[in-house]
């Protein structure tokens, strides 16, 4: 699916650009406001990038904990490091594995998203920005002789932003 997202200072401006898309021949669930007094940005399906680097972080830790339980398993087998006597040979390889499951957990945590979650990523963060400061998206989805028409139409307003899009693993 492809996205035209258009940034309006104001809801005047932005209720005056989705007339002139009506007028173009957009029907209305291929045209939407975003902001305060319509939309919101969870409700139209804008995505969270921090719920996303959760997920992937989740996936990962999944993923890497046993895989880090089985090397420290095995490398405390292999090297035979005695990290407690009292434990005796199976306790600490079985230690081994834990602090290795721990390891790849952390390991999971930061490659799979942990980057994310700090720094943030995506267009989604600036867009919900936006919304936050009182402005209004205007959204466009649909195909690309649309989004043209569109991008047609709203270059007569002032947009502070505008942008085309193509969703990812969707034709």
């Amino acid at each position: 699916m492809n996205y035209l997202v258009a940034v309006l200072s104001d809801r005047i401006q932005a209720e005056a650009a989705y007339s002139a898309l009506e007028k173009e021949g957009l029907k209305p669930n291929q045209v939407a406001i975003l902001g305060k007094g319509y939309q919101s940005a969870d409700e139209y399906g804008l995505l969270d990038p921090n719920a996303d680097a959760r997920k992937q972080a989740m996936l990962m830790i999944l993923w890497l904990a046993p895989f880090g339980f089985a090397a420290g398993y095995v490398f405390n087998f292999i090297t035979g490091i005695e990290l407690f006597s009292w434990a005796g040979s199976l306790g600490n390889h079985l230690i081994g594995g834990v602090l290795g499951a721990i390891s790849g957990a952390m390991g999971g945590a930061v490659i799979g998203g942990g980057g994310g979650l700090l720094i943030g990523g995506g267009d989604t963060l600036p867009y919900r920005d936006r919304l936050d400061a009182g402005k209004y998206l205007v959204v466009v989805r649909g195909s690309s002789a649309l989004l043209n028409r569109a991008t047609r139409t709203l270059r007569n307003f002032p947009t502070e932003n505008l942008q085309a899009y193509t969703e990812p693993g969707v034709e």
